[in-house]
């Protein structure tokens, strides 16, 4: 009788992300110093039914990957992980497969790479876009300096379900690659954390942002995204309403491609924690970072 060959990597069953595997996802994520702010993964899973996939061997989960299509044109890649103990298999490139194929007809996926994985997608055809940085800071609760010239025009900062969700919906669509009405909601509307958006006179909105619960590798924090404004004065008093409210560490990824981000959070206390780099694949999406401060999350851009 011969024996089994045990140097090949045991066959890898994709199947598509369900509730339950979501504490484990998450617990993964927060190993990994994602910093998965609570509930994100739920609401990953809303934005594309079909674009979350963990990978089993037999009865043991051994990774996961997002590949969300947003929309015909735009989709994003994220969430990848497979367990250290299964690494260097090919179980990871199985399941970066599955997410391709599933945007295959996409002409246009984002994706944040790690600095030790910026070749491997290079090899994939993904092209470097602008660096994003992960910002922290320790708040300790204490009112934040005013801003240092009055908001012109005069704003109103709203919380929660006083904000007008159309006027927040039509400012983001102006501001992303592709109109995303159900993401947003379920982002705004969850009800871990706090959202404000600063909303003029005439009921228009020049900013918006949220902050929400985190799991540190070590702890519990805060994460702010997304943090969108039309100037750096209106982000800076989104910021300091949100860090007034929650204090404790607090990250926020600021993409390079708005170059008053870095600026603006150095000048409330912030440093650099880390650094990823975007790439696209395909044709880079015509409209700009300039006014995000922060983005939604990494795992879905």
């Amino acid at each position: 009788m011969s024996t089994p060959d045990r140097s090949r990597p045991s066959p890898l069953t994709i199947r598509p992300l369900q509730s339950a595997d979501i504490p484990t996802i998450t617990a993964w994520a927060r190993r990994e110093g994602f910093a998965p702010g609570v509930g994100d993964v739920a609401i990953y899973r809303q934005t594309d039914r079909q674009g979350l996939w963990v990978g089993w061997l037999g009865d043991e989960l051994v990774g996961c990957i997002a590949g969300v299509r947003y929309n015909a044109s735009y989709g994003f890649i994220g969430l990848f992980l497979v367990v250290p103990a299964q690494r260097g298999r090919g179980y990871g490139v199985q399941l970066w497969r599955h997410a391709l194929q599933h945007l295959a007809d996409v002409p246009c996926i984002g994706l944040e790479a790690a600095p030790d994985r910026i070749d491997d997608y290079a090899g994939w055809g993904f092209a470097p876009a602008s660096p994003t940085t992960r910002w922290q800071r320790l708040v300790a609760g204490e009112k934040p300096a005013p801003p240092t010239a009055a908001p012109e025009p005069p704003w109103c900062l709203l919380e929660g379900g006083a904000i007008p969700a159309a006027a927040v919906q039509r400012f983001d669509a102006e501001r992303e690659p592709s109109p995303r009405p159900h993401f947003l909601r379920q982002w705004l509307q969850h009800p871990a954390g706090t959202v404000l958006a600063l909303v003029d006179r005439a009921g228009a909105c020049h900013g918006f942002g949220r902050v929400r619960p985190c799991l540190l590798p070590a702890g519990d924090g805060w994460r702010v995204g997304p943090l969108v404004a039309d100037s750096p004065a209106a982000a800076r008093a989104l910021l300091e309403g949100l860090l007034q409210r929650h204090p404790g560490t607090v990250l926020i990824d600021a993409p390079g491609a708005n170059a008053a981000a870095a600026p603006l959070l150095a000048s409330l206390g912030f440093t650099p924690a880390s650094r990823t780099l975007r790439m696209y694949r395909g044709l880079p999406p015509a409209v700009s970072l300039a006014d995000v401060y922060g983005l939604a999350c990494l795992e879905l851009g």
